[in-house]
Order: structure tokens, then C-alpha cells, then sequence
């Protein structure tokens, strides 16, 4: 059988096709960032791959249903923490909770539905495998909405060297090496069957990438070393209290409590330029308007604190609220402020909330907050800071914006995980957020209320953190960069380069062997 060839119904049986999109699925999220087990995301597209191939025959109904079910068993097992999130998060109890998690899983799933279909469609106008499968991947990666954008890419975060190409095309770049390894095994496993050619081209573009990519890995971290030894300094301490946001709200004054008992620590411990708080460190409504004095947040500190809050304000008549970072400066005043803009579905709104409010009625945990309408970063003498609020730093391209228009020396994340409890969720939010780093060459800290508070540097190595639901402060040394990368200048250009391919392959018909 030529790569061409088409298998027929029946030497495709259907139950054959949807056990392979099972264990493809189960083998994405196994290696993905959650589990871990990073060997997997190597092998997880080649079950798909097989049961499309079994079903080329069949209706494109088949292939959607093929593509469907991976991706539905990938997203429910990797986002399987949803459970326990929406539980606390929502209020609305623990079934309605599961029913969620099921619905969610399914419409993310959807992604690698259109995955099935599109590459049947493109299968069937006679372009082969090798050219379908990857520029499909950056498509769904790329333009399918998600409120959590998934990259296989993501598996590979402990293998320092290898993600180093994220300056160059971000988290997409390294899914197309993955792609490549998933696609050899693929074309060599057919190739054994008889059912094409040898792969050689194939094989040899797979290790050319791959030892390309561990060159430059190499060879960028000794040049970003040299950069960071060469690069001005800051100390910073990092305060994480273990209090969940409805632990602040019914003892306020305890919260308030910790967060100075334990910066007092950090100045007792040596000098600090700067100590970070995470989000909703403090939940007093406070002005919009700025400066303002903060002596009633610092209290009798010395440092000067970058904390989150809750700003409060009537505009257009009607009152807002919104999801705040603050700088408190040395002086006293709070001059610098930036307003969450990515806010999260259920948890700071809802849906429709405010077309229909009686799901506010329903979900009594979800605020009301109002996005932010700007980028800009907070001012700390000669620097710089973009900050990032709670999920806002898993997404890619929102950070690239903040890192474009702000030109910021450092990304200092707060955020609140304490809805997520003793899961996997704290854990994968770090991963996610590593990238960011490595994307920028910037150093990111996360000032987390429960874990996992980190420092990550700019090659995407974890040089401080702090344990999961534990009370204790961080400190470290971070260089303040300013460099400018490809990624940051350019983009997703690989999802670019993915969609004209598809444009191609659809207006061009090519012939069977």
C-alpha cells in the first residue's frame, strides 16, 4: 500500500479506530505537564494518526468523531483538577461540579474534532501524511479558543536544553519538533507494514531538528549566563501565607497579619530591594485614583511592596471593581497600578452575569470584577515590571503584548491557586508559566497565597520555590534584562506558516501515488 492509498470500511473496523483515539488521548495527558511522563507526548499523535488512517474510508462524520474522542480523553484527564476548582470556586456543589468538568472536557476536545475532519478533507485531496499532520497541530494549537491554551510543547518543560527555541517561534516551534518525532515513528511503524517507502527525508529532517535544537539550546544558555552575570541586580523576597481568598475575607485582619509578620522577617533576614505579595493580598477596596498613601498597607516597613488588591470606583455611574496590582513605593505613596484584563470565566464573572443576574444568584462565590484596558507596566525607579494576574501568564500571546508594549525588565506574576487545594493545578500553572520566561529572556517571579511560589530565570530554570499549601517567605537575586528575542518581535509565526500551508493543500489538489 502506497502513502496515496486510501484503506476502505472494511478493513478499518470502527471500534479499532476509537480504541486507538483513546490511547492517544490517554498518552497526551500521561505527557503532558500534569503526569509528566514526557516520553509519551513522543508517541501520542501516532495512535491518532492510525485511527484517521483507518477511517479515511468512512464519512468525515467518522473522523470527527475519531478526533473528537482523543481530544476529549486528553482534555479530561489533563484538566481532571476542574472538579475540585469549580467545587470551591463556584459554589455551585460537587455533581454539578463533575457535570462541568465532562461538558468542558468535551468542547475543548472539540479542538482535535476539527483536527479529524481537516485532515481527512486534505488526506482525501491526495496530500500524504507527512505534509498534513503538523500544520494541522499548529492550527488547533494556534487559533482554537480555549480559556486554558494547551501546547504539546508543554511535556517537555524539564528538558532545559530542549525548549530553548521558544525565543525563536514560542511554545509552537518546539510542538513542531515533537510533531516530527510522532511523525517518524508514525511513517517508520507503516514502513515496517509495508504500506509505504522508506522515510528517509523524513528521518533525516527529524535528527536535524533535533540536534539543531539541543545545539542552539546549548549555546543560547551560555549566552544568556553571560548576560545575567553582566546585568544590573534586585533582592527580592516573596511572602506566601497559605490563606484562600475566603479565608482573607472572614478573618481580613489575620491575612493582613501575616503578610507583615512575614516581610518583617525578610528585612530582619538582610536588605531587600523589593517584596512581592501575591493577588488579593489585600481585599479592602481601595482607590483607583492615584497616588495614594499606603501607610495602612505597609505599616511600619521599610521595602517597598508590590501587592494585589481590590480597587474600587464609580464610573459612567455604575460601580466597578477590579482585580489590582499595586506598587507601594519607599516613600509611602502608591503611584503605579495595573488592572487584571483577562479575567477568569466563573470565578471574577460570569457569562451572561450580567444579562441574566440571577446566575449570580446561583454561583455565590463568582464576583463581579471589571478587565483592565491596558498593558502598561508598573514604574520602580529605573525599572520596569509587567505583572501578569493569576492565568494571565499561561498565555502566550497576551504576555508577548504586556512584553511588546511595555518593555519590561521583569515579570512578577501574583496570583491565588488556593481554589485548586491539593491538586495537580499549582503544580501545571508554574510549568505553563516557565515558558513566558524563556519566550522574553526575562526573569519571572510568582508570589502565589498557597503555592507554588516560584523564581524562574530567563532560560526557564526554577532557582527558588516554595512547597504546595505551606506559610513560608522566599528570597533571591534576580537581573533585570531589557534584550528583545524573535518571539517577542515576530510571534507565532509557525502557526502563520502552519494555515498557509493548509491554504495551500486546499486550493491545491495533488495526485496520488
Amino acid at each position: 500500500m502506497t502513502e496515496g492509498s486510501i484503506a476502505t470500511p472494511s478493513l478499518a473496523p470502527r471500534r479499532r479506530a476509537y480504541g486507538l483515539a483513546a490511547l492517544g488521548g490517554a498518552f497526551y495527558f500521561l505527557g503532558w505537564a500534569g503526569f509528566g511522563w514526557w516520553p509519551l507526548s513522543l508517541l501520542c499523535l501516532v495512535p491518532l494518526w492510525g485511527a484517521l488512517e483507518l477511517g479515511l474510508g468512512r464519512s468525515w462524520r467518522h473522523s470527527l468523531a475519531v478526533g473528537w474522542l482523543d481530544g476529549t480523553v486528553t482534555c479530561a484527564g489533563g484538566y481532571h483538577w476542574l472538579v475540585e476548582f469549580l467545587s470551591v470556586f463556584s459554589g455551585y456543589g460537587y455533581a454539578p461540579s463533575v457535570l462541568f468538568w465532562m461538558v468542558f472536557s468535551a468542547y475543548l476536545g472539540f479542538n482535535f474534532a476539527v483536527y479529524g475532519v481537516l485532515y481527512r478533507t486534505l488526506r482525501k485531496r491526495g496530500w500524504p501524511t507527512s505534509y498534513v499532520a503538523i500544520p494541522t497541530l499548529l492550527l488547533i494549537e494556534w487559533l482554537y479558543p480555549s480559556l486554558f491554551p494547551t501546547y504539546l510543547s508543554n511535556s517537555l518543560h524539564a528538558l532545559t536544553t530542549f525548549v530553548q527555541i521558544a525565543d525563536l517561534g514560542g511554545p509552537m516551534l518546539i510542538t513542531v519538533v515533537m510533531a516530527l518525532v510522532n511523525l517518524s515513528v508514525f511513517e517508520g511503524w507503516r514502513w515496517s507494514r509495508g504500506r509505504r517507502t522508506t522515510p528517509r527525508l523524513l528521518w533525516s529532517l527529524t535528527v536535524a531538528a533535533t540536534a539543531l535544537t539541543a545545539i542552539y539550546g546549548d549555546l543560547r544558555i551560555d549566552q544568556i549566563e553571560a548576560r545575567m552575570s553582566e546585568a544590573p541586580s534586585l533582592e527580592i523576597g516573596i511572602v506566601q501565607v497559605n490563606m484562600g481568598i475566603f479565608e482573607k475575607r472572614v478573618e481580613a485582619e489575620e491575612g493582613r497579619r501575616r503578610h507583615l509578620e512575614q516581610s518583617r522577617q525578610l528585612e530582619r533576614e538582610g536588605d531587600l530591594d523589593l517584596i512581592v505579595w501575591p493577588e488579593s493580598a489585600y481585599i479592602s477596596f481601595l482607590p483607583r485614583e492615584l497616588p495614594w498613601n499606603g501607610d495602612r498597607i505597609r505599616s511600619d516597613l521599610d521595602t517597598p511592596i508590590i501587592f494585589g488588591g481590590i480597587s474600587a470606583g464609580v464610573e459612567d455611574g455604575k460601580r466597578q471593581m477590579y482585580n489590582t496590582v499595586f506598587l507601594l513605593g519607599e516613600d509611602g505613596m502608591v503611584r503605579s497600578s495595573y488592572d487584571k484584563t483577562y479575567l477568569l470565566m466563573f470565578g471574577e464573572y460570569l457569562p451572561f452575569g450580567e444579562m441574566f443576574p440571577i446566575l449570580y444568584e446561583l454561583s455565590p462565590n463568582s464576583s463581579r470584577f471589571t478587565a483592565g484596558t491596558h498593558v502598561r507596566p508598573l514604574r520602580f525607579g529605573d525599572w520596569r515590571i509587567s505583572t501578569p494576574v493569576c492565568y494571565e501568564d499561561v498565555l502566550a500571546r497576551f504576555t508577548r503584548t504586556m512584553v511588546r508594549e511595555g518593555r519590561p525588565h521583569v515579570l512578577m506574576n501574583l496570583t491565588n491557586d488556593a481554589w485548586f487545594g491539593d491538586s495537580q493545578e499549582p503544580y501545571i500553572h508554574l510549568v505553563l508559566s516557565k515558558f513566558r520566561a524563556i519566550e522574553h529572556r526575562r526573569y519571572l517571579v510568582r508570589s502565589t497565597n498557597s503555592g507554588i511560589s516560584a523564581v524562574v530565570d530567563p532560560v526557564g530554570r526554577v532557582v527558588a520555590q516554595s512547597g504546595l499549601l505551606t506559610r513560608e517567605n522566599l528570597r533571591s537575586e534576580i537581573q533585570m534584562l531589557e534584550d528583545e528575542t524573535i518571539y517577542t518581535r515576530f510571534g507565532d509565526w509557525p502557526g502563520w506558516i502552519g494555515v498557509a500551508a493548509i491554504l495551500w493543500m486546499v486550493i491545491r489538489r495533488r495526485n496520488r501515488a
